[in-house]
């Protein structure tokens, strides 16, 4: 390992536990929210899913690490941080296929994820710490694609949902980058929702988690507004709790949607601040 990859070991190895428990995590969120296609799906459509989340975490990561990792270290710091994610799920997968694991097809397919997370969201312009048209266009990407690879193909709900598990994600991953440990230092080890034994292991995300998120945007000539919860809030709410907020949420949408169209389209509107990314 390379003096750089030695001197951030320890929040190199964080990051591959955080972002692949995120991942797995993810996804048993997106089947929850779609049970009836979550029956449908086979293992290896499950494990596409999984990939779609892994590009995003690499993704942000990229990002973050453009703020936080000095320049001179940071391609060493992508490269290490892409080898720890590897071993890491070859540890997790091997109480599920022992020794019949394949070693070679499991560094390839990191390496491919690596390389189409990059493909596909490196295009989308901006600094992860601000809001931005284009963040929200990135976001939106990557859930329709998630949508899509579950069956539903412009199923906004899930898409949101999908979103909102990636966006949860980066005041983690930023407090990673930053040295400090994430809240509980025995996060799970997550092995892919393809081949996990069943239990509910969780993990800490961060010291500050966005419960509720909501987001407008421009696409077009229309205005776009949507809200969602973050898939552990979600879960302790019971179903009244739960209708009572939708129904809230609903009607605060309805308001600042059309603040924000009203804004939007008026001639104070200012250019989006656009920055690229390291």
């Amino acid at each position: 390992m390379t003096t750089a990859n030695t001197e951030y070991k320890d929040r190199l190895h964080q990051l591959a536990e955080l972002m692949l428990a995120v991942s797995g995590e993810s996804v048993t969120m997106m089947k929850r929210n779609a049970p009836a296609q979550a029956l449908k799906l086979k293992r290896q459509e499950e494990w596409g899913i999984y990939l779609e989340f892994l590009k995003i975490m690499f993704n942000l990561t990229d990002r973050l690490v453009a703020l936080h990792i000095p320049m001179k270290d940071q391609m060493e710091f992508m490269n290490g941080l892409e080898d720890t994610v590897t071993q890491q799920l070859k540890h997790a997968l091997e109480p599920a296929f022992g020794n019949n694991a394949d070693q070679m097809e499991i560094v390839m397919t990191i390496g491919t994820t690596v390389a189409e997370s990059r493909q596909v969201y490196e295009k989308y312009k901006f600094l992860i710490t601000e809001d931005s048209k284009t963040k929200n266009e990135m976001f939106h990407d990557f859930g329709e694609k998630v949508a899509e690879a579950l069956g539903t193909a412009g199923n906004a709900q899930l898409s949101s949902a999908a979103t909102l598990c990636a966006t949860a994600a980066v005041p983690a991953l930023s407090a990673v980058l930053q040295g400090h440990a994430p809240p509980s230092h025995e996060a799970s080890q997550v092995a892919p929702p393809a081949v996990g034994n069943g239990t509910d292991q969780r993990t800490g995300t961060g010291q500050e988690i966005k419960l509720v998120s909501l987001m407008s945007s421009v696409l077009g000539e229309e205005v776009e507004t949507r809200w969602g919860l973050h898939p552990r809030f979600r879960e302790d709410l019971t179903p009244s709790e739960l209708q009572q907020l939708t129904k809230l949420l609903n009607q605060v949408a309805k308001i600042l949607g059309e603040r924000y169209a009203a804004v939007a389209f008026s001639k104070e509107w200012a250019s989006w601040h656009k920055a690229g990314h390291a």
